[in-house]
C-alpha cells in the first residue's frame, strides 16, 4: 500500500482538504498545523471521516532519518517535524507530499518517494558542504576557514558525492 505521508506544506496548500485519499502525519507535524481552517473544524471532519492519521516513527526510523539527513548535510536545516516526517516515511514506506528543499533532498537521496505542491520540485539531489571561497576546501561543517579565516559557503554536490574530500 502506498501511504501519503503529509508536511506541514501540504496541509497549508490544503491537500488533505481536497482529496478523498487517506494520508498521515506526526504528531508534531499535527501540533504544528492543528490552528489551519479550524473556525471549520476541517481537521476534525478529516479525524471523523478516518481521512488523516497521526502516526509516530518508530526509534529505528527517527535514528535512520537524522543518519541520512546528516549525511546529505541537510540536518541543521531540518526541524523535529521535518525529521519525524522523514521517518514516518521511512517506517510506512509511504509517498511524501511536501514543498521543502531539505526534506526532499533527504527523501531522494535515501529512494523514498516525493511530490510536490506548489512548486515544481528539486531538480537536483545531493549533498551539502560547507566551502572556503579563498582556499577552495571542502569543510564537513562550520563557519569559518580553520585554514584561512574566510567565512564559510554551502553548496549543494550534485548526483553521488560521498567520495568529495572534505576536512573535518
Amino acid at each position: 500500500m502506498d501511504f501519503r505521508i503529509l508536511d506541514a506544506s501540504a496541509f497549508y496548500a490544503g491537500v488533505p482538504f481536497g482529496s478523498d485519499n487517506d494520508c498521515y502525519t506526526t504528531s508534531l507535524v499535527y501540533e504544528e498545523i492543528k490552528h489551519i481552517k479550524k473556525n471549520h473544524d476541517a481537521l476534525g471532519t478529516l479525524f471523523e471521516t478516518n481521512r488523516l492519521k497521526i502516526m509516530d516513527p518508530d526509534n529505528e526510523s527517527m535514528n535512520s532519518a537524522i543518519a541520512s539527513a546528516k549525511e546529505t548535510g541537510d540536518y541543521q536545516q531540518l526541524s523535529k517535524q521535518d525529521i519525524s516526517i522523514i521517518a514516518l516515511c521511512i517506517n510506512l514506506n509511504g509517498h511524501l507530499i511536501t514543498d521543502d528543499f531539505a526534506i526532499t533532498n533527504v527523501a531522494k537521496n535515501i529512494g523514498l518517494k516525493t511530490t510536490p505542491i506548489m512548486t515544481t520540485g528539486i531538480q537536483d539531489v545531493g549533498r551539502w558542504v560547507h566551502y572556503c571561497p579563498g582556499c577552495c576546501i571542502n569543510h564537513i561543517s562550520g563557519k569559518e576557514c580553520p585554514m584561512c579565516g574566510t567565512t564559510l559557503k554551502r553548496k549543494l554536490l550534485k548526483g553521488e558525492s560521498s567520495s568529495v574530500p572534505l576536512n573535518k
